[in-house]
C-alpha cells in the first residue's frame, strides 16, 4: 500500500507537547523567509521570461530528472521556462497563517521549490557552474557513484553545513570529524572559504561537495531526492512516499553555523519537511527551538554527535588505530606520481592479495605479521614487492566466499586517506602517498585496516582474522606461486557452468568509484574484466550482501543469441551506467561491446590489416601492433566508454567458449605478448583442439619476438597459415 500524507505526518506528532510553548517566533521566520524566497524567484523568473521567452529550455546538466525537487515531489517534468510560473504560484498559495509547525513545513517546501527554480535560472543565463572548488549542481553520475552507499548506509548519513563556523579551525574540525566517520558532506556559504583557508580536502573525490552560496544549498536536497528516485523505486510525484523514504533511508541533518536569518530558517524547515532536523551553533532562547527538530547546541566538541543522536544515527564501527583519516570520503582520491612515496604492483613488480579460509587452530585473531622491510625503510619512489595474505576463520565461512572477501580489499584500502588501490589478485596496484608516510603510516596499519573492516562488514561469516604482509621479494615470489594455484582452483570450479545452464547473470559495480558509468556483466563463461570476479563470486557476494556490488540479472529470452544481447541485461546496463548506455552485446568486440573501467587484466584491439585481433596485458610494457602501448590503450577504453573494436577483459575470458564467438572466437587472435602465451598455453591448446584449430594454433599467434607492427607480423601469419586470414572480414 502507498504511504499516505497522514502516515508521514505522524512522525511530527508530539514535537510540541504544550501548544502554549510552540516556537511561534521560529515559525514566523519560516513564513517570512518563504515569502522572501518565492518573491525573489518570481522576480528572476519574470526577468527570464522577458529575456528568453516561455519556450526557452530549462534544466540542469547531465540529469534524467529535470528539476529533481519538482520531479520528485509533484511529478512535473519541467522542460520549458513557461511551465514554471504556474508551479511557483501554486507553492506560494501554501505559504499561509496561522503560524503552526505544519504550516511552517509547508513554507519550507515552498522555499525548496523557489530555490530549485532560482538555481535552474542561473544555469539558463549561463552563470553556472561556479569555478572550482564550487561544485554547483551534482550530475546523475555522481548520484549513481555515491547514492547507493548513502541509502544502504555504507555512507552513514548526509551532513549539510550551512553558514559560517566560529573560526576556520572550527570548520576544519567539523569536516574532518564527519569525514572520519564517512559522512557525505554538503557545504554552502562562507564555510567553503573557511575550508579552503585551512587546506581541507574538498570536492567530489572526497564526498565533500562545496555546492555554493545562498540558494545553491538546494543541491543537497535535489541530490537526496534523486537517490530516492534512483534507488528507492519511488515514482515521480509520490510526494508522501518520497518524504517517507527520505526520512527512513537518507539519514541527513543540517548544521546551521553562524547567524540565522529568515531565508535560512525557511530552507531548514524545507529540510524538516523531508524529515531532516537542524542543529545550530547559535545560542537560541527556548521560544526559537523546536524539540527534536530545531535545536541549539553551541559546543563544537560534540555538535556532530548531538546532531547524529537527534537524527538517530548510530555507528557500530570498530575503532581503527591508524594515523590517517579513514572512511568512504576518501575512496575516490587519486594519488599522482609526484605525490607517491612507494608504489606496489601494477605490473611494475611482484604483488598479490589472497584471502583464504583456515581452521580455528591455525589463526591468532588480530595478529598482523610483517616479513621484510617496512614503508619507512624504502627510499622515496621505490617499487615495493608485496604479498597481502588475509586468513579468516568463521563458523559460517565457505571457500566460495574467499574471492568475494578478497575483492573487498580494494574498497577497504581506498577508504584510507593517502592510499590508492586498483585491480585484484596478482595484478593489484597500490600507491602510498608521501603525506601518508610522513604521518607514520606503516604496513601494520594496512593489516589493522583489513582486520577491522572484515569483522565490521561481514560479522555473519567472519569471526577471526589475521594478516601476513610480506615485502621480502624472494618470499613474495614463492608465495605468489601458491596464490596462483588457489586462483586457478577457484577458476576451475567454473568450468562446468555455461551461460545457457543458468537462469541469471550478475552485475558488478565494484569499480564505479573510479568509473561511474561502467558496469560489468558477469556470466559463467565471461569473468569480470579484472579477472577476479567469476559468476560464482557474484552469486556468493549477493548471498552475503544483497545490497553489495553484485546483483542478479534474470536472463529471460535473448534478443540475439549470436551477439549475446538480452533485454534484461540492457535494462540493468541502462540503470547501472547512469542512463548513458542502452544496449550491450556480450559475445562480440565489434558491436556495442561491454564497457571497461580501469582494472582490466588485458585489452583487445582489432588489427584490420590482419583481419584479426591482438591482445596485450598490463605486464607487457612494450609497443603493440595497433601502434599503442597498454597504458595508451587503457586511457582510450577505460572510464566506462563503449568502444567498438577495443575492449578490456580478464585473461581467462580468452579461453572461454564464449570468447567473441560472434566475431570468430579464438581463431581471430593474431598477436599477444609471449608472457601471456606461456601463461595460457595449456588452455589455448585445449580450446584450439575443441574448435578444430589444431594443436599447433598457438604457434601461429605472433608475439613481440616476431614483431610489434602489423607490417612485421603479417608475413609470419601468412607463412603459418593463420586462420584469421581466411575468415570473413571483421570490418
Amino acid at each position: 500500500m502507498p504511504v499516505t500524507h497522514e502516515e508521514v505526518e505522524r512522525v511530527y506528532a508530539g514535537a510540541i507537547k504544550d501548544p502554549a510553548k510552540a516556537p511561534v517566533g521560529l515559525f514566523k521566520m519560516a513564513y517570512e523567509g518563504a515569502v522572501i524566497a518565492t518573491s525573489y524567484a518570481e522576480i528572476l523568473l519574470s526577468q527570464a521570461l522577458r529575456l528568453y521567452g516561455p519556450d526557452a529550455a530549462v534544466g540542469y546538466p547531465d540529469t534524467a530528472y529535470y528539476l529533481p525537487v519538482i520531479t520528485a515531489l509533484s511529478g512535473e517534468q519541467v522542460k520549458k521556462l513557461g511551465e514554471l510560473p504556474a508551479i511557483l504560484n501554486r507553492l506560494r498559495h501554501q505559504i499561509k497563517e496561522p503560524l503552526t509547525f505544519e504550516n511552517a513545513r509547508l513554507c519550507g517546501e515552498a522555499t525548496l521549490y523557489a530555490a530549485e527554480i532560482i538555481e535552474a535560472l542561473h544555469y539558463l543565463v549561463g552563470d553556472e557552474p561556479k569555478v572550482e572548488p564550487w561544485s554547483g549542481f551534482l550530475p546523475d553520475p555522481v548520484v549513481r557513484q555515491y547514492g547507493i552507499k548513502l541509502v544502504d548506509w555504507t555512507i552513514p548519513g548526509q551532513a549539510v553545513l550551512l553558514g559560517q563556523a566560529k573560526t576556520s579551525a572550527h570548520a576544519k574540525k567539523l569536516v574532518q570529524e564527519l569525514m572520519g566517520m564517512g559522512f557525505m558532506i554538503f557545504a554552502s556559504n562562507e564555510i567553503i572559504e573557511q575550508l579552503i583557508e585551512e587546506n581541507v580536502k574538498i570536492g567530489i573525490d572526497y564526498i565533500v561537495f562545496p555546492v555554493g552560496n545562498f540558494t545553491q544549498v538546494i543541491h543537497a536536497v535535489n541530490y537526496a531526492l534523486r537517490a530516492g528516485l534512483a534507488f528507492g523505486g519511488i515514482p515521480p510525484g509520490r510526494r508522501a512516499e518520497a518524504r517517507d523514504y527520505q526520512r527512513r533511508r537518507v539519514r541527513a541533518f543540517v548544521l546551521q553555523l553562524g547567524e540565522i536569518d529568515e531565508v535560512k530558517v525557511a530552507a531548514e524547515f524545507g529540510a524538516m519537511f523531508l524529515g531532516f532536523p537542524t542543529v545550530t551553533d547559535q545560542v537560541l532562547p527556548e521560544e526559537l527551538q523546536l524539540p527534536d527538530w530545531y535545536m541549539s547546541h553551541p559546543d563544537y566538541d560534540d555538535i556532530v554527535q548531538y546532531a547524529m543522536e537527534l537524527r538517530g544515527i548510530k555507528l557500530a564501527k570498530i575503532k581503527i588505530d591508524i594515523p590517517l583519516n579513514f572512511g568512504p570520503s576518501f575512496e575516490g582520491e587519486t594519488i599522482r606520481r609526484p605525490d607517491v612515496y612507494v608504489e606496489i604492483g601494477g605490473g611494475r613488480g611482484p604483488a598479490f592479495e589472497l584471502v583464504r579460509m583456515v581452521d580455528l587452530q591455525h589463526i591468532q585473531d588480530g595478529k598482523v605479521e610483517l616479513i621484510g622491510p617496512d614503508i619507512d625503510q624504502f627510499e622515496v619512489g621505490s617499487q615495493v614487492p608485496l604479498a597481502t595474505i588475509v586468513e579468516i576463520y568463521g563458523r559460517k565461512m565457505q571457500e566460495d566466499f574467499e574471492g568475494v572477501l578478497e575483492r573487498r580489499i580494494h574498497y577497504f584500502t581506498n577508504y584510507a586517506e593517502g592510499l590508492w588501490h586498483t585491480a585484484q589478485r596478482d595484478l593489484c596496484w597500490l600507491r602510498v602517498s608521501k603525506e601518508a608516510a610522513a604521518k607514520g603510516f606503516r604496513f601494520r596499519h594496512f593489516g589493522e585496516i583489513l582486520i577491522a573492516k572484515f569483522k565490521e562488514e561481514f560479522p555473519a561469516i567472519v569471526d577471526r582474522v589475521q594478516v601476513q604482509i610480506i615485502t621480502d621479494e624472494s618470499l613474495v615470489l614463492q608465495e605468489m606461486k601458491k596464490a596462483r594455484e588457489r586462483y586457478r582452483t577457484r577458476d576451475n570450479r567454473m568450468r562446468g557452468l555455461t551461460d545457457e545452464s543458468v537462469e541469471e547473470f550478475y552485475s558488478c559495480l565494484l569499480c564505479q568509484s573510479f568509473a561511474p558509468n561502467h558496469l560489468c556483466i558477469i556470466t559463467p563463461e565471461r569473468v569480470g574484466l579484472c579477472g577476479a570476479v567469476t559468476w560464482l563470486d557474484g552469486k556468493a557476494s549477493y548471498e552475503i550482501t544483497p545490497t553489495g556490488p553484485n546483483r542478479p540479472i534474470t536472463k529471460g529470452p535473448a534478443i540475439d543469441d549470436v551477439r549475446g544481447m538480452w533485454q534484461s541485461v540492457n535494462e540493468a546496463l541502462y540503470v547501472g551506467t547512469n542512463r548513458n548506455l542502452e544496449e550491450v552485446n556480450l559475445y562480440t568486440l565489434m558491436d556495442k561491446p561491454m564497457t571497461s573501467c580501469g582494472c582490466f587484466e588485458s585489452i583487445m584491439a582489432i588489427l584490420p590489416e590482419t583481419n584479426g585481433i591482438m591482445i596485450t596485458t598490463r605486464e607487457h610494457k612494450g609497443m603493440t601492433p595497433c601502434g599503442m602501448t597498454f597504458s595508451t590503450l587503457a586511457g582510450m577504453v577505460g572510464g566506462g566508454v563503449q568502444t567498438p573494436g577495443f575492449m578490456g577483459i580478464g585473461k581467462s575470458y580468452i579461453v572461454s567458449r564464449k570468447f567473441i564467438t560472434a566475431d570468430g572466437g579464438l581463431g581471430r587472435i593474431v598477436w599477444m605478448p609471449k608472457g601471456l602465451k606461456e601463461f595460457l598455453r595449456d588452455d589455448i591448446i585445449a580450446r584450439s583442439k575443441e574448435l578444430g584449430l589444431g594443436e599447433d594454433f598457438i604457434d601461429k599467434i605472433a608475439d613481440e619476438t616476431v614483431g610489434t607492427t602489423s607490417e612485421e607480423i603479417l608475413p609470419f601469419l601468412e607463412e603459418k597459415g593463420h586462420p584469421a586470414l581466411a575468415m570473413a572480414a571483421l570490418i
